[in-house]
């Protein structure tokens, strides 16, 4: 039975359920994502949502809190695995590398040399931006690309590699990731909110003070220490992820090219990069992972190949033929005959030598 593209992926992602899902090489730090989520939730419904039911007796509004945690929770969930579990933009691996360009080492014999060109130019909004080639992905990488060490792929609109989500986020990821970071913050301001609310409650029902509260709910506490703190990373981050989506930068860019201060040629302007990250429609994915795999035939050569080889001298030709015949047989033997042959040549120029002494 022919393997499927996502058995033979060069990439170092992990796919689950046939390659339908696909993860970076650390989808296992998504357990202590969800661990970071789930249990705080767990404890706000155990231990403060479940007191509060009775603080709101008429529509028994108080169970209200206890689901409106539960549903949202669920879909910050939801937000995680569309950002962690789908493909972020990679950008399909060629087979070979693109049209060669070959240059000659001046020398006795001339021999062809393959070399790559490291950069090119290219338009984008009818402005001129330089790409650089790959040689992992064998491609000049589209603009605003980049290719992930972590993940071993080229990535569109690369934004960064998050080890919290454990996929890189790129081009067809980037929206779900900022729901799910901005969902986290208000999360957390709602787990604090209602702990807050509580304590309160606890205050105003025994008369007492703060600390007397706090003793008899310690789990408030807590949540409100756990949240604080969180706030300060997602909610950081949301407010961080705000101007980039404004200037219409990605992480990379903006760390990369801080100090550079050149004209960011990809802005259209804040209200049509908000548009552009929320209201366009999210590219469908370069890659087949399910197709079955079919080997890559190399095309034929190219006539600057063709017109390098005719350049080469016939004793030259005629060494290449018999290295390209004797490669599946012995690498030894032909290096031991061009050994041979060096020697044989350099006896004959000294009889000549001597010759004409």
């Amino acid at each position: 039975m022919a393997k499927r593209v996502y058995e033979v992926w060069k990439g170092r992602n992990k796919f689950f359920l046939g390659g339908r899902l696909i993860f970076g090489p650390d989808a296992k730090s998504l357990l202590a994502t969800l661990s970071l989520i789930v249990i705080p939730v767990i404890i706000f419904c155990v231990f403060v949502g479940r007191h509060l039911r009775h603080e709101f007796p008429s529509y028994n509004a108080g169970y209200a809190i206890i689901v409106a945690a539960i549903v949202f929770t669920i879909y910050v969930l939801v937000l995680l695995l569309l950002t962690s579990a789908r493909d972020p933009g990679i950008v399909p691996r060629n087979s070979h590398p693109p049209e060669e360009e070959f240059t000659h080492e001046t020398g006795g014999r001339q021999t062809p040399v393959l070399q790559f060109p490291r950069t090119k130019e290219v338009m984008y909004n009818g402005i001129t931006v330089r790409v650089k080639y790959c040689d992992t992905c064998m491609l000049y990488r589209p603009p605003r690309c980049s290719h992930c060490s972590i993940c071993n792929n080229c990535v569109e609109r690369f934004d960064h590699h998050c080890p919290w989500v454990g996929q890189c986020v790129g081009l067809r990821n980037y929206r779900f990731f900022f729901l799910f970071v901005s969902s986290s913050t208000l999360l957390c301001i709602y787990v604090f909110s209602m702990s807050a609310l509580y304590i309160k409650i606890l205050m105003n029902d025994n008369e007492g003070t703060v600390w007397k509260a706090m003793k008899e709910s310690p789990a408030s506490v807590v949540l409100m220490a756990y949240c604080f703190i969180s706030l300060w990373f997602v909610g950081g981050l949301t407010g961080f992820h705000l101007y980039l989506i404004g200037s219409n930068q990605t992480t990379y860019e903006n760390f990369r090219y801080r100090a550079d201060s050149r004209y960011n040629v990809y802005s259209r302007g804040c209200i049509n990069n908000f548009f552009e990250v929320f209201c366009t429609k999210i590219k469908p994915s370069a890659n087949k992972f399910r197709d079955p795999f079919q080997e890559p035939q190399r095309p034929p050569p190219s006539a600057a190949r063709e017109s390098a080889a005719n350049d080469v001298g016939p004793e030259d030709r005629r060494v290449k033929v018999e290295d390209d015949l004797d490669i599946g047989g012995d690498l030894l033997k032909i290096s031991q005959r061009h050994n041979i042959e060096g020697i044989e040549s350099d006896i004959r120029s000294r009889g000549n030598d001597n010759d004409e002494d």
